[in-house]
């Protein structure tokens, strides 16, 4: 698989292991979509199937005999101790989007993220219904969307009112009807994986991502940040701070993801409706 201008470039071992696992996953929780998929939940009633479980290994001893010095954090494996404080840390999310997988849909992703001195490095968000795969290493970031390679980059909507939401398919609540209403959005698209919702706004389709809930996680998160920040966009809580990699794996004060233009409008005028997340 060609991966664009990070060739030679910074992490490229790293970037096409983490390419490579992601595509073999991505086919193999895909050949099991249409089957039986032993469907269970966890706490939270959060699902979760045979295929998640599948990949997650698949991924987690791939990442292990190629970088044997690197912890591996899965959604679905318990962390090993002490794996906070490596110099590198491997996230992974095995799909993310499970619902939407469950479903038959297209809007889940297989999710591969590298943290290096406590920020995303490198990160791979493969969509396998689509055969399209986001990555991006320090060098910068890329799709490849059937063997086609660009470079991605974020809008210039400058403006919160012009800009084009994009909100979860699955777990969607009436806070984003108030987050609307202040911001004078109207453009809302809907989509399950939160990988994907980051994505696009790194590729310039979508400007702005809110989640007003503390239930996302550093496997969540870590891939799609690397990209995003490498498009030109921006990460943060509901009260602008920069998301931790480092000794917590829960995300408690939300989430806001944005083409870096109209974020700080965005936080500033958001801050009176999640006050009690401060």
């Amino acid at each position: 698989m060609a991966t664009g201008g990070a060739n030679g470039g910074a992490l490229a071992e790293e970037l096409a292991c983490a390419i490579e696992l992601a595509r073999r996953a991505g086919a193999l929780v895909r050949g099991l979509q249409g089957g039986e998929l032993g469907v269970e939940l966890k706490p939270g009633d959060e699902p979760v199937s045979v295929a998640d479980r599948r990949a997650s290994e698949l991924i987690v001893a791939g990442l292990a005999a190629a970088f044997p010095d690197d912890p591996v954090i899965s959604e679905e494996l318990p962390p090993a101790p002490g794996a906070f404080g490596a110099p590198r840390l491997w996230l992974v999310d095995p799909i993310d989007g499970t619902k939407d997988f469950i479903r038959g849909e297209d809007g889940y992703s297989v999710m591969i993220g590298l943290v290096s001195g406590g920020r995303p490095a490198l990160g791979v968000v493969h969509q396998p219904a689509l055969d399209r795969t986001f990555y991006a290493t320090p060098d910068g970031a890329w799709v490849d969307a059937g063997g086609q390679v660009s470079p991605l980059a974020v809008s210039d909507v400058a403006a919160a009112g012009a800009a084009r939401l994009v909100a979860s398919k699955s777990h969607r609540s009436a806070d984003i009807d108030r987050v609307k209403e202040r911001l004078g959005i109207g453009d809302e698209q809907n989509v399950g994986s939160v990988g994907v919702k980051l994505c696009l706004i790194a590729a310039g389709v979508r400007d702005l991502y809110v989640n007003p809930q503390a239930k996302t996680k550093a496997w969540d998160t870590c891939a799609p940040e690397a990209i995003l920040a490498r498009a030109g966009g921006r990460l943060s809580d509901l009260r602008g701070a920069a998301i931790a990699y480092a000794g917590d794996l829960e995300h408690r004060r939300g989430l806001v993801a944005s083409n870096g233009r109209v974020h700080d409008e965005v936080v500033q005028k958001l801050a009176p409706l999640f006050a009690h997340l401060a």
